[in-house]
């Protein structure tokens, strides 16, 4: 389920036992929103698709790191830095803050509040990216019966959840659900099963 593999898959289980669902018999797509996000389409209880790839560069715009971006931008920054600067940049100096000038969500929502040009840039980026990346997982499932939201914004921020939730008229017979992720009690349950 790609790097928040244990918080969607956490999260995706407490969410069908909210609504007394089997978890295996369901079409569920989990948002882990947070400093590093990440999207994951499930169904029948197995991840079939996963925002982040061989890195957790991929996927969704998130605080630091540039999400999906064309392959040339790579290769521009090849021919002006080392490829530890490069990286340097891409991981820790891209995404919402090198829009915003911030990497916390609090201040990018009170920047914009405040009519702050750039801040609202990067949360119309971001809240753009996510609805993409929920279209395109309902389309791969087929529908969706629960669209679940965890990690610091995920689960924290009901002004986010709601931007992202607006105007999907895809979503008029789907469960949405906040639920906070335990990564520690997962794994935890996990390590019990074998012993």
């Amino acid at each position: 389920m790609g790097f928040h593999g244990i918080s969607h898959e956490f999260v995706a289980k407490e969410a069908a036992q909210k609504i007394k669902k089997p978890f295996k018999k369901l079409k569920i797509i989990t948002c882990h929103l947070g400093g590093g996000s990440s999207i994951t389409a499930i169904k029948n209880g197995r991840a079939v698709d996963t925002s982040m790839g061989f890195t957790p560069m991929e996927g969704v715009v998130m605080m630091t790191r540039p999400g999906d971006i064309d392959a040339g931008i790579v290769l521009e920054l090849a021919k002006s830095f080392s490829p530890k600067r490069a990286n340097e940049i891409l991981n820790f100096e891209s995404g919402l803050k090198s829009i915003s000038g911030t990497k916390e969500m609090l201040e990018i929502l009170r920047k914009a509040k405040k009519g702050n040009q750039e801040a609202k840039l990067a949360l119309e980026i971001f809240i753009y990216k996510i609805k993409k990346y929920i279209g395109a997982y309902f389309a791969v499932l087929g529908g969706c019966d629960l669209l679940v939201f965890t990690g610091a914004i995920g689960w924290g921020s009901l002004k986010i959840r709601k931007m992202i939730c607006k105007d999907l008229a895809i979503l008029k017979n789907t469960k949405i659900l906040a639920v906070e992720t335990d990564e520690e009690l997962a794994i935890a349950k996990k390590l019990q099963k074998k012993l």
